[in-house]
């Protein structure tokens, strides 16, 4: 299996956060994908490498700085930074840990192209909400200081996140000079002139490295480039900047002027601050209900950062339907399963029983993660249909319906259940099962009219093959009945619920736990009827 969660391998943090796979190694530290076994929930771990501490006066200022940043970078309230949750620091005060949101998404750097830039419409909205996020930063006052592609991020639904606010504080990132003998510590493709020089900081230097990046995504390519790191410093502070237009054509004279204001050389010279940035990439920016035109198609593969700005506070997405194989020809014989190698089946029953533990503790979000890292191999190898794959995937959506997490839950048991009405026939016992554990949640998710349709089938087909008051038959009267009563339908309520009393006492008898709810429930009904009569 993948390393991932539950290996022997995994590092506990704090007693709290387990470490579970490597995302990403860099010059300021490793990000790590981890569980937060409290909180039942992903995270992301950054370790920071801080430079040797060799006396316990560095190692104090070290722990002071790391929790100054830490509470500081924590105040960004803003949907564009990443949730700080906690800080951790050693003993020893060799490692640093930030725990934080943990963010899907596709990094900045994968949308530059030199043969193919990126729309206008694109960078600028990139912009647009990476200085959104500045300004709220600024306001505490935070500076980010190594503001560049592979520290933002474009979430799946479009949001732009921007990485790593206060580690460069915490490294002192920009105390290199062009004097300086080996390699900086930063990122000198974007640094500022201010701090290649080593001078002091303010938040101007952040808009020039937005100048630095918006410059790449319109052109494809770096402002500057150079093999030796002190000659690109040097070109920072000395050179001037290649005209956009000069690069691209289609450029609009009123951009490519911001990107050069951007990336004037003394911080005093650059705009006043990101909202003065803000209101002149506006123009750009697409409007609410605007559609794309022909030719302003991004890149495939990765998140569209106009979509905020052509549909703001849309709701999310509506749920995929199942895309459903083709059912084998009428009479043509189901192909028979495939053997579960040695290995692979050693494999599955580890993740069973790991799973297994988890739910025990009520790690819902890790139990999943441990089914899923399993589940595709197996498919792979067995087919997605294999009914030893199918199990996986009903015991993995059972536990997001254990764990609350009915909206992913429910497209889960609607394909399980649409499989096994291929497999086994849409009357078979777990196609029934699985529609009515996806009404259930449709239930949940406020979807109670389709719920109550759905569960209805569902016990039509129960009736016809089985008795009216085997198990799965009474779970289902008592859902539809509940259903019912939640929708203010009291009468109707009562038609479903006084039989299945009636039923319950005889089979179960009147001491039994969903007996006396189910009695419970008449008498809310009952005190409910005899007010409206009143």
């Amino acid at each position: 299996m993948a390393t991932g969660a539950g290996t022997v391998s995994q590092r506990m943090i704090s007693g709290r956060y387990e470490l579970l796979e490597e995302l990403s190694h860099g010059g300021m530290g490793d990000v790590w994908r981890g569980y937060d076994a409290v909180l039942d929930r992903p995270v992301a771990v950054k370790l920071i490498r801080p430079q040797a501490v060799t006396s316990p006066q560095m190692a104090d200022e070290l722990a002071k700085r790391f929790r100054r940043e830490a509470r500081i970078t924590a105040r960004i309230q803003h949907p564009g930074v990443p949730q700080v949750y906690d800080a951790v620091l050693d003993d020893t005060h060799e490692h640093l840990f930030l725990v934080m949101e943990l963010v899907e998404g596709v990094p900045l750097s994968g949308y530059v192209d030199p043969v193919r830039p990126l729309p206008v419409s694109w960078a600028v909205a990139v912009a647009a909400q990476v200085v959104t996020v500045l300004s709220h930063a600024h306001d505490v006052p935070v500076i980010h200081r190594d503001l560049k592609p592979s520290n933002i991020l474009v979430a799946h639904d479009g949001t732009v996140k921007v990485l790593d606010f206060g580690i460069a504080a915490i490294l002192r990132t920009d105390a290199t000079k062009l004097t300086a003998t080996g390699s900086p510590i930063g990122t000198s493709q974007y640094m500022s002139p201010e701090q290649a020089r080593g001078g002091r900081v303010t938040p101007r230097a952040d808009l020039y490295a937005l100048g630095c990046v918006l410059h790449e995504l319109l052109c494809g390519r770096r402002l500057f480039q150079a093999d030796n790191e002190l000659v690109l410093m040097y070109q920072h502070v000395s050179a001037a900047p290649t005209p956009l237009r000069q690069l691209r054509a289609d450029v609009p004279v009123a951009l490519e002027e911001l990107v050069l204001h951007l990336l004037r050389k003394a911080p005093e010279e650059r705009p006043a601050d990101v909202q003065e940035v803000y209101e002149r990439l506006r123009p750009f920016l697409p409007t609410a209900g605007q559609e794309p035109v022909p030719g302003e198609k991004g890149p495939t593969g990765v998140p569209d950062p106009t979509g905020l700005f052509r549909h703001p506070y849309a709701p999310r997405s509506r749920p995929r339907p199942s895309t459903a194989s083709v059912p084998a020809p009428h009479g043509e014989p189901v192909p028979a399963p495939l053997p579960v190698p040695a290995e692979l089946r050693a494999e599955i029953d580890e993740a069973y029983a790991h799973s297994d533990a988890l739910l025990e503790e009520e790690r819902f979000t890790q139990a999943v993660e441990v089914l899923s890292e399993i589940i595709e191999p197996a498919g792979r190898a067995l087919g997605k249909e294999n009914r030893e794959v199918l199990e996986l995937r009903v015991q993995r959506a059972a536990i997001r319906l254990l764990g609350g997490d009915y909206r992913a839950a429910l497209p889960e048991f609607t394909a399980l259940a649409d499989a096994y009405g291929r497999i086994a026939g849409p009357t078979s016992e777990r196609a029934r099962a699985c529609r009515a554990q996806a009404a259930r949640c449709r239930a949940e998710l406020g979807q109670v009219t389709e719920a109550l349709s759905a569960l209805e089938s569902v016990l039509a087909v129960v009736r016809s093959v089985d008795s009216d008051v085997s198990e799965e038959a009474i779970e289902l009267r008592r859902d539809i009945g509940m259903l019912l009563l939640a929708q203010g339908r009291a009468s109707d309520a009562r038609v479903v619920l006084e039989p299945l009393h009636g039923d319950l006492n005889v089979v179960y008898g009147p001491a039994d736990e969903l007996t006396v709810e189910v009695a419970e429930a008449l008498a809310l009904i009952r005190l409910d009827l005899d007010g409206q009569e009143a």
